[in-house]
Formats: C-alpha cells, structure tokens, sequence
C-alpha cells in the first residue's frame, strides 16, 4: 500500500494542476474561435509539443511498446512509417494549411476549411465530413479511455469499470472549461512529461541489465528472430506498417494545431522541434519494448500477460514510488493529451457544423461555446460507452480510427491544398469513398476475404480509393469557378 498511497498523491497533485490550467483558460475564453481555436495565437513550440503529444497518445506508452515486446524488431516500421509521414506533413502541408484556412474564410474547424475551400453553399461537405469525423473519433476516444482504465486497474488494483470513468471525468472537466487552450496548454507539459519518461524507463532498464550487448544478449536468447527487423516480414505486412504514415495527412486533432499557429513563420521551428521530439519519443517507445522483452522474459522470467503494460511494469519494478508516480502520470499524460483534443474537434464537429450551420444560424458566441461544452459531455458519454469492453486493446482501435481519418480526410487535405481543378464534388466524394473503404476493407473476414493481399492495413486501399474518387468525379464535372481559382493562387503569395 506504501507504494500505492506515493503514487496516488502523485496523480492527485498532477490532476489538480491540470484542472487549474482549465480555470485560467476558462477565463481567456469569449468567443467559439478561441474554445475551437485559441484565438490562432499558439506559438511555433507549444503548437509543436501539443500536436506531437495529441497524435501520439496513449499508444505511445502503451501500444507501440506492446507491439515490439510481442513481435519483436519487426514491428519497428511502424515507427519509421510515423516519422516520415510526420515530416511531410510539416513540411509540406502546415504552412499552406494555415495560410489557406485564413484566406479561405477564417476557417476554425476542418468541415469549415472544406465548405469554404470549395464555397459549396449547399452544406454537403461540412456535414459528410462531421459525420465521419463522430464517427472514427468515438472509436479514437474509447481507445484513450481503454489505455487509462489499463493504467488504474495494473496500478491502483482498481475495478476496470471504476478506473475508466475517473480517468474520464478528469479528462471532461478540463476539456470542458477551458477548450483549445486549455487541451493545447496542458499537452505541451503532458509532452515534456511524456517525453522525458519514454527516455528514462529503457536507459534505467538496460542499466539494471548490465549494460546494451547483455540486453540484446537476453532478447537474442529468447529467438534470434526478435533482433530482425525483416524476420517472417512479408510485403503486405511491410506495406501496411510503413503506411501508418498515410494517416498523418487527414487527422483533425493534429491538422487544427497547424491552423491555430499565429504566423506561417512559425511553421518552421515548429516543425524542428515537433520532428525532435516526434523520432526521439518513438525510439525511446520501441526500446521500451524490446528491452521490455529482455527484462521480463528473460532476465527476471516473469513473462507478462498483456504486452500493453510493459512500461507500466517498469514503473512498478525499477523505481522509487514517488518517481514511479511521475512516470505513471506520464501515461495518463499522453492519453489525455489525445482524447481532449478528439473531444474538443468532435465537440466542434457538432457544433460549428451541425448546430451553427444547420438548426442555429444566428446563435450568439455565448450560446455557441455553451453548446460545444455540452457536446464534449455528450461524446466523452459515447466513448465511455464503447471502452466498456475490457478486451479491447489500445493499438487495435487506434488503428482503426487512425485508418479512418487517414483514408478519409488525408487525400482531400493533400489534393485541396495543391490541385486547383479540385471541385466540390470530388471533395464530398473522396471523403466518402475513402472513409467507407476503411470500414468495408476491415470487415472483409465476414465474408470469407482474408490472408495475403486482403490483410492489408485498410488505410492503404482507403487513401488510393479517396485519391481516384477525387480525381474522377473533379474532372467528370464542371471545373471550379475563377473566384476559387483566383483564391488558391493567392495562397502561394501569402505570408499569414
């Protein structure tokens, strides 16, 4: 219980000052830009830190750990997969995202960009893609609460129905008062936190160990295969695993960090510290894993029956109960730090796009950020809803959601901000084909489909089915009017 009581006041001291970021955010906020967007007044590192520490979540210490501790190097490319994405992200989409989301009729929201990209009056495309932006993030969201209620159930001995709606409630009420500031302001010290811990538990690991060539002497022991990173790898599987980098182009919690940076100028050095942090944080994941599997396997042969909890084994075995509290916060950091910014966009989604756009066209600012608090109640209950089941893994769901948004939104972000001819119904089409290509493709075992080509990661055939959508029905249409043309070359002279 000595080390229970440490670490439980560990958490409490760490929920109360997140709960205090909310009630200064609270007061900074008017207005549904700034609860949606902070007002677009985030500097280039905390833009940086909280997109790193909202994309990567939960699955940081929890998934992608599991993976490598249950199959070994050969699991790593995901992590490669993740890095180059992420750079062509930054480096490619941010800058132009942000200046062309102000231009584009001070866009707040991701259907808001699409609606006023096109200028399509009809509301099709704001309302197509809110609703699979629900949809994949109920998914998203319930992933983050499975990863938190595994947190307090291995560490508290908690009841697993118990451990998620503590770690919900948290969540909600700092989400709920204070927005995209609040969401913004606690994920860039949940991704210093994070980021420290992932470097900490394998260096003090190995240490513990005798040392690197005794470590991956034990993981060698185990199967030789384990130190392979092409071992019993096929294409499909490194096709599928290199292609979680597809995802980064269309997911809305990271995509609303480019848009809310002050200044395009700040692009840049955001991008160099969030590529810093982002490779570093995935190395130090992998190597929790692997040297996960030399220590318990191995060195102490005590196997573990989850793989998922292979950092929060190392906190209870290796350090002292008040630093083990710290490291386990970091968990907790990295799982809140992507469910409030799903709340948050989900919470927009319904409205900015349903309510505003649809039932409530002259709602007051005070009415509209009302509404969007409620709405992240009215999520965050969904979600609880589907994290119910305590089977469910963390990975699984993220990949799922991730795949989702990646095939839906990814070829339509990509192609809007490059392809003038791009028109409103290749929009609407793309988003759809590609979003409904995730669910079909991951269901295809119902009907007999499975095993070589058919076990692909369905973000692949997703994103080329969203692609060609776009293309076919924006070239099978009437071309875009000379006021969209004129607005897309504007972007390339703007310097927001």
């Amino acid at each position: 219980m000595e080390i229970n009581t440490a670490t439980l006041v560990t958490f409490i001291v760490y929920l109360i000052g997140l709960l205090a970021v909310g009630l200064v955010a609270y007061r900074m906020t008017n207005n549904l830009s700034d609860y949606v967007l902070g007002g677009r007044r985030l500097g280039g590192g905390v833009a940086a830190l909280s997109a790193g520490a909202s994309d990567l979540s939960g699955w940081l210490l929890l998934g992608l750990p599991g993976a490598l501790y249950a199959g070994g190097m050969g699991e790593m490319w995901i992590g490669v997969g993740l890095a180059v994405g992420a750079y062509i992200n930054w480096q490619f989409i941010a800058k132009r995202l942000r200046i062309y989301t102000e231009i584009a009729g001070d866009s707040i929201t991701l259907p808001d960009y699409f609606e006023n990209r096109f200028h399509d009056h009809s509301k099709i495309l704001r309302v197509i893609s809110a609703v699979f932006i629900l949809l994949f993030f109920a998914f998203y969201t319930s992933a983050g609460l499975v990863g938190g209620a595994v947190l307090f159930e291995n560490s508290f001995d908690l009841d697993y129905t118990a451990a998620l709606w503590i770690g919900a409630i948290v969540i909600i009420s700092y989400t709920f008062l204070g927005g995209f500031l609040a969401v913004s302001w606690t994920d860039f010290f949940q991704g210093i936190l994070m980021f420290l811990a992932i470097i900490i538990v394998p260096i003090v690991a190995i240490t513990e160990m005798g040392g690197w060539n005794d470590t991956m002497g034990h993981v060698g022991n185990i199967d030789p295969s384990n130190l392979d990173a092409f071992s019993g790898m096929t294409v499909v599987g490194l096709i599928s695993l290199l292609a979680w980098g597809l995802g980064y182009f269309g997911q809305p919690h990271i995509i609303t960090r480019f848009m809310a940076v002050k200044s395009s100028r700040e692009i840049p050095k955001a991008r160099l510290v969030g590529m810093t942090w982002l490779v570093i944080s995935l190395t130090g994941a992998m190597f929790v894993g692997l040297v996960g599997l030399a220590y318990f396997e191995s060195f102490t042969s005590q196997p573990l029956d989850d793989p998922e909890t292979v950092f929060i084994a190392f906190t209870q075995v290796l350090f002292h109960p008040i630093v083990a509290g710290f490291l386990l916060a970091a968990i907790l950091s990295a799982i809140m730090s992507t469910i409030d910014s799903q709340l948050l966009v989900s919470s927009s989604a319904l409205t900015e796009d349903f309510y505003k756009a649809i039932f409530r066209k002259n709602a007051s600012q005070k009415e509209l950020v009302l509404v969007g608090r409620l709405g992240v109640v009215v999520i965050a209950l969904i979600a609880i809803a589907l994290a119910y089941n305590p089977d469910s893994t963390v990975l699984d769901l993220v990949a799922y959601a991730w795949g989702g948004f990646g095939a839906a939104f990814g070829p339509v972000i990509i192609l809007s901000l490059f392809w003038k001819r791009m028109t409103r119904n290749g929009a609407a089409a793309g988003i759809i084909t590609g979003g409904l290509m995730v669910i079909v493709w991951t269901n295809l075992d119902l009907i007999g489909l499975s095993g070589g080509v058919w076990d692909m990661y369905e973000i692949v055939p997703g994103f080329i089915a969203g692609m060609l959508a776009i293309v076919i029905f924006s070239l099978t249409g009437p071309p875009p009017s000379e006021k969209i043309k004129a607005e897309f070359d504007s972007v390339k002279t703007s310097d927001i």
